[in-house]
């Protein structure tokens, strides 16, 4: 039976930042880019990320950016020009980046002889018309404390948020409040949340958060909550210790570095949360979140 490799993980991943640099004025759909890699769009983003050390939006800006520098030195198109090309709206949004990521105002930089791109993690720069044949990996994820997990599939009661992640506690306030009410939160329950959009490329309007709660088949929906089922299967677990609005590092090094070192390929659902303490009562700090990334039996990743 074939085991991915990482060698894999970045060859698939290479595709992306090849496909990026030679299509950078198009769309760059997260799906289109996710069916590129062969990954699932559940995980796409988080294993680009893990890997790069930038998520595929700020690598897409910086190219665009670096290719603006290369057009302020090279050619003789206005600065306002420039901005057009680079998908900024106005001239000031322009210079503000752009003064973020090479230190000087645009007219500025025009005028010095400096040339140089800052240095990435990956690597890889704006360079039209060259192969990208292999790019530097972030190497974090070694000492990761993961766990893989057998799991049977579990059944919650949940209530659906739609709005930017920081939001999701009123939506808990009130499922919490209608199942404690009707007695379902009794010992060996657990609180998982299912996050289903990534903040980096979606809209804070448009992004789906479930909040679960384990339920038995005694369960009638009501009140507005829905039943779904948590899939089971193996997990790859670890515990991310601290904010909740930093558990997204903790994501790009499972599914970014201890994954494909790990000889194993993930599975197209979602990933999952358990929250093992009370934000309310703890410190953010303090806070314990088990994160759950599912993973293909052994032997059944394809041949690409």
């Amino acid at each position: 039976m074939r085991t991915v490799t990482l060698h894999d993980y970045k060859r698939r991943i290479g595709q992306v930042l090849a496909h990026i640099q030679e299509h950078l004025d198009g769309p760059l759909a997260l799906d289109e880019l996710a069916a590129l890699a062969c990954f699932s769009r559940y995980h796409f983003h988080r294993i680009f990320k893990g890997m790069v050390g930038e998520s595929v939006k700020e690598y897409v800006r910086r190219l665009r950016l670096e290719r603006a520098a290369s057009q302020l030195k090279l050619g003789s198109a206005s600065v306002v020009e420039i901005a057009l090309d680079a998908g900024y709206e106005s001239h000031e949004a322009f210079t503000r980046s752009f003064k973020a990521c090479f230190g000087a105002a645009p007219s500025h930089f025009r005028s010095i002889r400096r040339r140089q791109f800052a240095a990435v993690s990956s690597g890889i720069h704006y360079r039209p018309g060259k192969t990208i044949r292999h790019f530097k990996t972030l190497h974090r994820g070694g000492n990761m404390d993961v766990k893989i997990q057998q799991l049977t599939p579990m059944r919650v009661a949940y209530l659906r948020h739609v709005g930017p992640y920081g939001e999701v506690g009123a939506t808990w306030d009130r499922l919490l409040t209608i199942l404690g009410k009707d007695g379902y939160l009794g010992g060996g329950t657990m609180l998982i949340g299912l996050c289903h959009d990534d903040p980096e490329v979606t809209p804070p309007s448009k992004i789906r958060y479930d909040a679960c709660v384990t339920v038995g088949d005694d369960f009638a929906p009501s009140g507005g909550i829905q039943v779904q089922t948590v899939a089971g299967g193996e997990y790859a677990m670890t515990t991310h210790n601290g904010p909740y609005n930093d558990v997204g590092r903790t994501y790009a090094e499972l599914l970014g570095q201890w994954i494909p070192r790990s000889g194993r390929e993930l599975r197209d659902v979602p990933c999952f949360e358990v929250y093992l303490n009370d934000p309310q009562s703890t410190a953010p700090e303090d806070l314990l979140t088990d994160i759950y990334a599912p993973l293909q039996t052994q032997g059944s990743a394809t041949r690409r």
